[in-house]
């Protein structure tokens, strides 16, 4: 008897060819269902199939590939994420990038599980999704317009109002800045699909917004599944007060006070503790908060809107701790409100605060050190709030010097000195977040075999922060690894990694297969659902191997990281020499079952039941 795909799953994606406005539906194999679980996994199976390796990340031949997963729109908290996938103008590999608000469930509800769209639109566009497949209808008049004014546009060309949900580009899509993201405006919370280069791929296939208009399927899960989510209530409450009060916001002060924050792009590691108060979640709730704000089906609130009269702002979105990390900390700017004008920018003109961020304190340091000057940009002072504000609108419209930030620090670098190599911080091509490389030994060697390159989705620095392989390697790379299968599971289950390791657990445990089994009715292990994270993260290797930006060379780190102990501060003296590097990607590729060369080999391949996905890639 062949298996039957739970109902969980509304068992459809939906393609769409954007020049020709064809849709063709593609039903779910029950086998995939269980291979690649949602969301993460299916977007990455979608760019191995359709995505030719040698296509430019701005040829129409890249997709882009949209999906929920099996527990959205169930009792499972904060399964309110969506999930893009592509090939990345940043690394010129996979890339998967994750937003919430309402979008999402409102996918889960047409019955499609994913949406892929192929080609190129032949005028402006934007996509109309509901449970009778997808239009793609004339972006007329919305030429250049931002984020949150082209999300209510749709919305009143549609006649629906909040029930036509909208994932947004801004100018800088449009001018393919290659961080330029997608922002969706919900009635409860604004999301953002922030790293990668998302809104740049949807700009390069003419499109200005994606729109989804629910419609009538509810998942069934084949348990109870609100009973077991019921349980894990206190303990996801009580882990997430911080988050509560302050949003993500709330880390600025614990981290810098662990000398572990980047300041005056990556030259120390700590700012005076009046600096970083100044741009803390404490002074943000305290002076500019306004409202708490929450994703579909989330309880714990950790948005937040900010007022502030001076600069025009009256409901932004508070800048998340990776933003203030690229526009504050990195910048030697520690002027709240010209700090948050410059994030309210980047999400109203669409752009990724992290790499913009990264780059602009790269080319600041670039011009302290002479390597650039004034007549590149008068805005590359440390310090310069009001340079800060211009550069973010600058870059949005590839204006002067804007032009070379809107390429990303490394392509920068290319332009400049050779020196210029030493004050780079990122991998494979992306900026890294605020989690230090020099300061958490899972992240040295979890950045530098991170799918993404500098993402801090891959491997997690949540433990490392409570002492888990935050300074010793031994059994680091092993650690990294796990958890990289630990964000492929949640971000094919599609749930919020706030709550998930608050609520459920920080690695793949018992409990996340018990809630996978009683919403699709599998009796799955927990070494059952590790696996499927480490099928996802292979996957996705493969990917990469196969466009030739995944081995031994680019599991790299950059110079500062390998070569410059951190100077002073708590974490004095850290740093990953080249050296230690090495033997951790010895004991990964180990532990990986991949080749001296960081290729996943056949037996491994064979052993995750990636050969018909992925046979031209093993070695």
């Amino acid at each position: 008897m062949s298996e039957t795909l739970p109902s969980v799953y509304g068992g459809e994606i939906l393609h769409v060819d954007l020049e020709t406005g064809d849709n063709e539906i593609e039903s779910i194999d029950p086998q995939d269902a269980r291979r690649f679980l949602g969301g993460n996994g299916f977007v990455a199976k979608q760019v191995a199939e359709h995505v030719p390796v040698d296509a430019d990340p701005f040829d129409p031949e890249n997709v882009l590939a949209l999906a929920v997963g099996p527990m959205n729109a169930t009792p499972f908290q904060s399964t309110s994420r969506g999930v893009v996938g592509f090939v990345s103008p940043m690394t010129n590999g996979f890339f998967d990038s994750t937003f919430g608000g309402t979008l999402p469930q409102a996918l889960k509800t047409t019955g499609f599980d994913g949406v892929v769209l192929h080609g190129a639109a032949e005028e402006h566009s934007y996509v109309v999704v509901d449970e009778d497949g997808a239009e793609v209808k004339s972006a007329d008049g919305l030429e250049g317009t931002e984020t949150y004014e082209t999300c209510g546009e749709i919305r009143d060309r549609e006649g629906v109002g909040y029930d036509t949900h909208v994932l947004a580009n801004g100018p800088a899509g449009e001018n393919q800045v290659r961080y330029a993201c997608l922002v969706h405006e919900s009635k409860l919370r604004e999301g953002v699909a922030g790293r990668g280069g998302a809104g740049a791929v949807l700009g390069s296939k003419n499109v200005k917004a994606i729109a989804v208009q629910g419609g009538d399927f509810q998942p069934e899960p084949a348990g109870d599944l609100q009973g077991r989510a019921v349980q894990q209530m206190g303990r996801l409450m009580e882990e997430t007060e911080m988050l509560q009060e302050y949003g993500t916001s709330g880390l600025v002060n614990p981290i810098n006070e662990m000398g572990k924050l980047g300041h005056r792009n990556m030259q120390t590691e700590q700012a005076d503790a009046e600096d970083a108060e100044a741009v803390s979640g404490e002074t943000l709730y305290e002076e500019y908060v306004t409202e708490d704000t929450t994703c579909a089906n989330c309880a714990v609130k950790c948005g937040k809107h900010v007022s502030v009269e001076a600069e025009g702002i009256t409901e932004g979105k508070i800048p998340e701790f990776e933003s203030l990390f690229g526009t504050a900390t990195l910048q030697e700017v520690y002027d709240p409100e010209r700090v948050i004008k410059a994030n309210d920018l980047c999400d109203r003109l669409g752009m990724d605060t992290i790499s913009w961020g990264v780059t602009v304190a790269f080319a600041r340091e670039c011009y302290e050190k002479g390597l650039l000057d004034d007549d590149d940009s008068p805005h590359l002072e440390f310090g310069d709030a009001d340079g800060l504000v211009e550069l973010a609108r600058k870059t949005a419209e590839r204006e002067g010097f804007g032009d070379d930030l809107a390429e990303g620090s490394f392509r920068l670098a290319e332009s400049l000195d050779d020196e210029a190599d030493r004050y780079l911080y990122g991998a494979k091509g992306l900026e890294f977040a605020a989690h230090s490389a020099r300061g958490l030994k899972g992240m040295s060697i979890g950045y530098a075999t991170a799918t993404r390159g500098g993402s801090h989705h891959d491997t997690r620095p949540t433990l490392q922060y409570d002492g888990n392989h935050d300074e010793t390697t031994k059994g680091t790379p092993e650690f990294a690894a796990r958890t990289q299968h630990f964000t492929a599971l949640g971000d094919s289950l599609t749930q919020c990694r706030f709550v998930s390791e608050a609520g459920w657990g920080a690695r793949v445990n018992e409990r996340y297969a018990e809630a996978i089994s009683l919403a699709t009715g599998w009796e799955l292990s927990t070494e059952d659902v590790e696996a499927i994270g480490e099928r996802i993260y292979n996957l996705e290797r493969l990917i990469n191997v196969a466009r030739g930006v995944a081995d031994r060379g680019t599991d790299t780190l950059p110079h500062r990281t390998m070569h410059e102990p951190i100077p002073d501060g708590p974490s004095e003296g850290m740093y990953c020499p080249p050296e230690e590097l090495e033997g951790m990607l010895d004991e990964y590729y180990e532990f990986r079952g991949w080749n001296d060369n960081g290729h996943p080999t056949t037996d491994t391949v064979e052993r995750l039941d990636l050969s018909d996905v992925a046979e031209h890639v093993a070695d």
